[in-house]
Protein backbone atom coordinates (compact mmCIF):
# COMPACT_ATOMS: atom_id res chain seq x y z
CA UNK A 1 0.00 0.00 0.00
CA UNK A 2 1.39 3.43 -0.92
CA UNK A 3 1.73 6.12 1.75
CA UNK A 4 -0.65 9.03 1.35
CA UNK A 5 0.11 12.63 2.37
CA UNK A 6 -1.01 13.88 5.74
CA UNK A 7 -4.43 15.47 5.61
CA UNK A 8 -5.56 17.55 8.52
CA UNK A 9 -8.81 19.47 8.33
CA UNK A 10 -11.26 20.74 10.89
CA UNK A 11 -14.74 22.23 10.82
CA UNK A 12 -16.45 23.63 13.93
CA UNK A 13 -20.14 24.60 13.94
CA UNK A 14 -22.65 25.29 16.72
CA UNK A 15 -24.04 21.75 16.65
CA UNK A 16 -21.40 19.67 14.89
CA UNK A 17 -17.65 19.36 15.23
CA UNK A 18 -15.93 17.61 12.35
CA UNK A 19 -12.25 16.92 12.70
CA UNK A 20 -10.73 14.85 9.93
CA UNK A 21 -7.19 13.75 10.60
CA UNK A 22 -5.48 11.16 8.46
CA UNK A 23 -1.89 10.02 8.00
CA UNK A 24 0.32 6.98 8.52
CA UNK A 25 1.31 7.01 12.18
CA UNK A 26 4.60 5.83 13.68
CA UNK A 27 3.71 6.08 17.38
CA UNK A 28 0.85 7.03 19.69
CA UNK A 29 0.96 10.55 21.12
CA UNK A 30 1.33 11.18 24.85
CA UNK A 31 -1.53 12.68 26.84
CA UNK A 32 -0.56 16.31 27.65
CA UNK A 33 -2.71 16.56 30.78
CA UNK A 34 -0.84 18.16 33.66
CA UNK A 35 -1.19 21.03 36.10
CA UNK A 36 0.44 23.49 33.71
CA UNK A 37 -2.05 22.62 30.96
CA UNK A 38 -4.91 23.01 33.43
CA UNK A 39 -3.93 26.63 34.08
CA UNK A 40 -3.88 27.75 30.45
CA UNK A 41 -6.85 28.46 28.23
CA UNK A 42 -7.58 25.44 25.97
CA UNK A 43 -7.52 25.84 22.20
CA UNK A 44 -11.00 25.63 20.76
CA UNK A 45 -10.43 23.20 17.89
CA UNK A 46 -7.02 21.47 17.91
CA UNK A 47 -7.33 20.56 21.60
CA UNK A 48 -10.96 19.39 21.45
CA UNK A 49 -11.18 16.36 23.71
CA UNK A 50 -13.64 13.57 23.17
CA UNK A 51 -16.43 12.98 25.68
CA UNK A 52 -19.07 10.30 26.33
CA UNK A 53 -21.90 10.63 23.84
CA UNK A 54 -19.76 11.99 21.00
CA UNK A 55 -20.54 10.34 17.68
CA UNK A 56 -17.50 9.39 15.61
CA UNK A 57 -16.76 8.08 12.16
CA UNK A 58 -13.61 5.95 12.01
CA UNK A 59 -12.35 5.50 8.45
CA UNK A 60 -9.61 3.02 7.61
CA UNK A 61 -8.41 3.51 4.04
CA UNK A 62 -9.42 0.64 1.76
CA UNK A 63 -10.94 -1.39 4.60
CA UNK A 64 -14.73 -1.14 4.74
CA UNK A 65 -15.02 -3.69 7.52
CA UNK A 66 -12.77 -1.74 9.88
CA UNK A 67 -14.43 1.57 9.02
CA UNK A 68 -17.12 2.16 11.62
CA UNK A 69 -19.61 4.74 12.90
CA UNK A 70 -19.48 4.62 16.70
CA UNK A 71 -20.66 6.54 19.74
CA UNK A 72 -18.52 6.90 22.85
CA UNK A 73 -20.13 4.94 25.65
CA UNK A 74 -20.73 6.29 29.18
CA UNK A 75 -17.60 4.40 30.30
CA UNK A 76 -15.57 6.49 27.83
CA UNK A 77 -14.76 3.67 25.39
CA UNK A 78 -15.53 2.66 21.82
CA UNK A 79 -15.37 -0.81 20.27
CA UNK A 80 -13.74 -1.58 16.92
CA UNK A 81 -13.34 -4.86 15.02
CA UNK A 82 -10.05 -6.67 15.80
CA UNK A 83 -9.05 -4.03 18.37
CA UNK A 84 -11.89 -4.43 20.87
CA UNK A 85 -12.47 -1.69 23.46
CA UNK A 86 -10.42 1.50 23.19
CA UNK A 87 -10.39 4.45 25.60
CA UNK A 88 -11.64 7.54 23.75
CA UNK A 89 -12.74 10.02 26.41
CA UNK A 90 -10.09 12.60 27.26
CA UNK A 91 -8.18 12.10 24.02
CA UNK A 92 -8.10 14.50 21.11
CA UNK A 93 -9.24 13.06 17.76
CA UNK A 94 -5.62 13.02 16.57
CA UNK A 95 -4.54 11.08 19.66
CA UNK A 96 -7.30 8.54 19.11
CA UNK A 97 -6.28 8.26 15.46
CA UNK A 98 -2.70 7.55 16.52
CA UNK A 99 -3.77 4.81 18.95
CA UNK A 100 -5.96 3.10 16.36
CA UNK A 101 -3.30 3.28 13.65
CA UNK A 102 -0.60 1.92 15.96
CA UNK A 103 -2.70 -1.08 17.00
CA UNK A 104 -3.78 -1.78 13.41
CA UNK A 105 -0.13 -2.24 12.41
CA UNK A 106 -0.40 -5.73 13.88
CA UNK A 107 -2.92 -6.58 11.14
CA UNK A 108 -1.99 -4.41 8.14
CA UNK A 109 0.89 -2.44 6.64
CA UNK A 110 0.91 1.35 7.06
CA UNK A 111 -2.76 1.81 8.00
CA UNK A 112 -4.21 5.20 7.10
CA UNK A 113 -6.80 6.22 9.68
CA UNK A 114 -9.22 9.14 9.74
CA UNK A 115 -11.18 10.16 12.85
CA UNK A 116 -14.22 12.38 12.29
CA UNK A 117 -16.24 13.87 15.13
CA UNK A 118 -19.67 13.83 13.51
CA UNK A 119 -21.58 15.14 16.50
CA UNK A 120 -20.22 16.51 19.76
CA UNK A 121 -22.13 16.46 23.02
CA UNK A 122 -22.71 19.80 24.81
CA UNK A 123 -19.62 20.72 26.79
CA UNK A 124 -20.38 20.57 30.52
CA UNK A 125 -18.49 20.31 33.79
CA UNK A 126 -19.85 19.44 37.22
CA UNK A 127 -19.68 21.13 40.62
CA UNK A 128 -20.44 19.10 43.72
CA UNK A 129 -19.98 19.24 47.46
CA UNK A 130 -20.26 22.33 49.66
CA UNK A 131 -21.83 24.72 47.14
CA UNK A 132 -25.33 26.16 47.18
CA UNK A 133 -26.47 24.77 43.83
CA UNK A 134 -24.47 21.65 42.85
CA UNK A 135 -24.89 20.25 39.36
CA UNK A 136 -23.80 20.66 35.76
CA UNK A 137 -22.48 23.92 34.34
CA UNK A 138 -22.22 24.62 30.61
CA UNK A 139 -18.81 25.49 29.19
CA UNK A 140 -19.22 28.16 26.52
CA UNK A 141 -15.86 28.88 24.92
CA UNK A 142 -13.93 29.06 28.21
CA UNK A 143 -14.92 28.65 31.86
CA UNK A 144 -12.71 29.05 34.92
CA UNK A 145 -13.19 27.17 38.19
CA UNK A 146 -13.99 30.46 39.91
CA UNK A 147 -16.73 31.18 37.36
CA UNK A 148 -18.14 27.65 37.73
CA UNK A 149 -18.32 28.08 41.52
CA UNK A 150 -20.15 31.37 41.06
CA UNK A 151 -22.68 29.69 38.72
CA UNK A 152 -23.14 27.00 41.38
CA UNK A 153 -24.22 29.67 43.86
CA UNK A 154 -20.92 30.08 45.67
CA UNK A 155 -19.45 28.21 48.60
CA UNK A 156 -21.40 27.25 51.72
CA UNK A 157 -20.32 28.61 55.10
CA UNK A 158 -18.32 25.53 56.12
CA UNK A 159 -16.72 24.77 52.74
CA UNK A 160 -13.00 24.03 52.79
CA UNK A 161 -12.03 26.78 50.34
CA UNK A 162 -8.31 25.96 50.34
CA UNK A 163 -8.63 22.28 49.39
CA UNK A 164 -10.99 22.21 46.42
CA UNK A 165 -10.19 19.46 43.91
CA UNK A 166 -10.75 19.17 40.17
CA UNK A 167 -11.14 15.60 38.92
CA UNK A 168 -10.16 15.28 35.27
CA UNK A 169 -10.46 12.03 33.34
CA UNK A 170 -7.89 11.32 30.66
CA UNK A 171 -6.58 8.34 28.73
CA UNK A 172 -4.08 7.82 31.56
CA UNK A 173 -6.72 7.73 34.29
CA UNK A 174 -8.24 10.31 36.64
CA UNK A 175 -6.07 13.30 37.42
CA UNK A 176 -6.59 15.38 40.58
CA UNK A 177 -5.82 19.10 40.36
CA UNK A 178 -5.68 21.20 43.54
CA UNK A 179 -7.52 24.54 43.61
CA UNK A 180 -7.36 27.20 46.33
CA UNK A 181 -10.43 29.46 46.23
CA UNK A 182 -8.86 32.12 48.43
CA UNK A 183 -5.81 32.40 46.16
CA UNK A 184 -8.09 32.64 43.13
CA UNK A 185 -10.10 35.58 44.47
CA UNK A 186 -6.80 37.32 45.26
CA UNK A 187 -5.89 37.18 41.57
CA UNK A 188 -3.84 34.01 41.07
CA UNK A 189 -3.59 32.51 37.57
CA UNK A 190 -7.02 31.27 36.39
CA UNK A 191 -7.64 27.54 36.12
CA UNK A 192 -9.78 26.59 33.12
CA UNK A 193 -12.19 23.67 33.13
CA UNK A 194 -12.45 21.05 30.41
CA UNK A 195 -15.60 19.17 29.40
CA UNK A 196 -16.30 16.38 31.85
CA UNK A 197 -14.31 17.90 34.74
CA UNK A 198 -15.78 17.58 38.23
CA UNK A 199 -15.09 20.27 40.85
CA UNK A 200 -15.32 18.83 44.36
CA UNK A 201 -15.71 21.26 47.27
CA UNK A 202 -15.08 19.45 50.60
CA UNK A 203 -16.30 20.50 54.06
Amino acid sequence: MTTHPRIVSSVLTLSTVALCLSAPVSAAGKDPDDKKAAQSAPALVDDYRLAPGDKLRIEVYRDTQMSQSVQIRPDGKITLPLLGDLEATGRTPIELRDVIAKQLKEYMTNPVVTVIVVEATPAVAYVTGEVNHPGAVTIQSQLTVLQALAIAGGLKDFANAKNIRILRRSSLGVQTIAFNYKDAIRGSAPVYLRPGDTVVVPD
